[in-house]
């Protein structure tokens, strides 16, 4: 069991409050959210069918639920574990114009997630996808749209501070751009859990670029699926990548918090060559990659950005079971327990 307690910590607002401030900080983020990119609400799958690459392999190899539908001759579903893929696939059959996108309140099972202060089985989050030109698939664009979400997580949390007042604003004005290849050759000998933290706690807040292709010692930053973000289009001095993490300083837990995963949708050439580069290349077959592959699907970006996360990090939570409700070890529970830790 991975677990931190801080030395000393009691919630700066009490459980009612959590519960009320909850539903106004998702409400305020989400208009934000919406208002800055041009996008409209829709509803999201809790599952969807097996076999239509529609469903997210995250890192690649978490496994999703999986159940039978006794009205459809067996026929399996999975429940999502995110919904990057379905979300472009929804552009196109809403027929999104260029420049608007979607954004849906999305909840997820992630069976295989190891439970810690800020990993749970149930994930919940803003799930988005904004149709852009093809020419518009650049570091520019992705560096823009990381400034508008930073901005509105910044927002929001002087929106919080309104209303509690010992929740004062720690989250610094502007937001670092550092890509994995320097944060590598700036800490060669750490893992890249340990140079998140480093770079973190020296920015306060930082967006990790290209997570997913090899670094020189020849593995990536992270792992990532091959078929939504692109993480291998060359940008500036022989980098790759058009994707990234926001990442930032958690003072109560002193250690980094990814709040979103985001990026540019790759286009069929790096589609092939991610999936190559992945050894997936039997995926190329499935229904959303053959309409990606077909030219059916618009030039897009998006994200994900948690929810529970978000506030967790904004209300100075030291447990993500502070914000949500779900399903947590015994011991775990005994321990946040006796150590003021009040899990919903």
């Amino acid at each position: 069991m991975r677990l931190i307690i801080p030395e000393g910590y009691k919630s700066l607002i009490t459980l009612k409050e959590t519960e009320k401030i909850l539903q106004m900080l998702k409400d305020h983020f989400e208009a934000g959210l919406s208002a800055d990119f041009r996008l409209r609400r829709v509803t999201a799958p809790l599952f969807v069918l097996k076999g239509t690459g529609l469903n997210d392999d995250l890192h690649g190899y978490e496994k999703p639920v999986v159940f039978p539908i006794k009205d459809m001759r067996g026929q399996e579903a999975e429940v999502v574990q995110s919904l990057a893929k379905w979300k472009r696939m929804m552009l196109r059959d809403y027929d999104i114009s260029l420049g608007y996108g979607i954004y849906t309140d999305m909840n997820a099972l992630r069976p295989d997630e190891e439970l810690d202060n800020l990993h749970s089985l149930y994930v919940d989050q803003w799930d988005w996808e904004k149709a852009i030109r093809p020419e518009d698939r650049t570091l520019d664009t992705l560096k823009e749209a990381v400034e508008l979400i930073w901005q509105n997580i910044k927002r929001t949390e002087f929106f919080i501070y309104t209303f509690y007042s010992n929740l004062e604003p720690v989250l610094p004005e502007n937001i670092t751009f550092i890509h994995s290849e320097e944060l590598y050759e700036m800490y060669p000998d750490l893992s890249p859990k340990d140079r998140e933290d480093k770079i973190a706690e020296k920015h306060g807040a930082v967006f990790i670029i290209g997570i997913g292709h090899e670094l020189p010692d020849g593995k990536p930053h992270d792992l990532r699926a091959p078929d939504y973000d692109d993480w291998s289009t060359e940008t500036t001095k022989g980098f790759r990548g058009l994707n990234g993490d926001i990442i930032v300083w958690n003072q109560v837990l002193e250690c980094a918090v990814e709040l979103t995963s985001m990026g540019i949708r790759v286009d069929k050439e790096e589609l092939m060559l991610q999936l190559d580069m992945s050894n997936k290349m039997e995926d190329a077959e499935l229904l959303f990659h053959r309409r990606l592959l077909n030219e059916e699907l618009p030039s897009s970006m998006g994200g994900g950005i948690g929810q529970s996360r978000t506030a967790m990090q904004l209300l100075r939570k030291a447990h993500i079971g502070e914000c949500q409700s779900a399903i947590w070890p015994g011991e775990m529970m005994d321990h946040c327990r006796r150590s003021g830790i009040q899990l919903i």
